[in-house]
């Protein structure tokens, strides 16, 4: 691990290395952003948005938090998804959790912790939602692998529910929401493979924001 020092040299060095394959680099950088994509991750430091995709600055537009979490009441998060869809005009919007999640195994423990708590207690709720599924899981890594891609695809619900996502598909086709897990151990990223259109057109029938059902078919 670097120094504080170390930081500033290896920032120099990293400019230098940016400079001698594109003299433009910078000046593109700064002109304007225009991310395909918004990453909605876990503030873990073992997971890095832009590593892990192989993608360039200015490729993504991020939002990271204590296990990935999309909460309603977060302003934090909520004006990120605003910002990134209605002015930034994403194409997807992916939910990225990943094993060995410190905030879902937090989660799974009956403690108090604090401050944590009322944050944690969203991870809990899903578990609420898919006990019998998890309970079944006799092995406890595997139970907790498990919640952590439940809270995926209940975190990728909860932006589907939102009148922008919910607008700018009807208009444009398009943000489409993904459900990632990156497996820490292997480096790999799984795809859940949720079916979007139809968990929109299921949600619609309570959490229609766009004043019309039958343009999500």
């Amino acid at each position: 691990m670097p120094s504080y020092e170390e930081v500033f040299r290896n920032n120099q060095e990293w400019l230098s290395k940016k400079k001698e394959t594109d003299p433009d680099f910078f000046e593109k950088l700064a002109a304007d952003q225009r991310p395909e994509y918004l990453y909605i991750g876990c503030s873990d430091s073992r997971v890095t948005a832009e590593e892990i995709m192989g993608a360039k600055p200015g490729d993504v537009f991020i939002h990271r938090n204590i296990a990935n979490l999309v909460n309603a009441i977060d302003l934090n998060v909520m004006a990120v998804i605003n910002y990134a869809v209605r002015h930034l005009d994403v194409k997807h919007i992916i939910v990225c959790g990943h094993y060995n999640c410190g905030g879902v195994k937090a989660a799974m423990q009956p403690k108090d912790l604090g401050i944590l708590n009322p944050w944690l207690r969203n991870i809990r709720d899903v578990y609420r939602l898919h006990m019998d599924e998890l309970n079944a899981i006799k092995d406890e890594h595997e139970r907790y692998n498990r919640l952590v891609e439940l809270n995926v695809q209940e975190q990728c619900i909860n932006v589907i529910k939102l009148a922008s996502v919910q607008q700018a598909y009807i208009r444009n086709k398009y943000p489409i929401v993904h459900g990632w897990v990156f497996d820490i151990k292997s480096g790999k990223i799984i795809d859940l493979n949720l079916d979007f259109k139809s968990i929109l057109k299921d949600i619609q029938q309570i959490y229609d924001l766009t004043g019309t059902i039958t343009e999500s078919k």
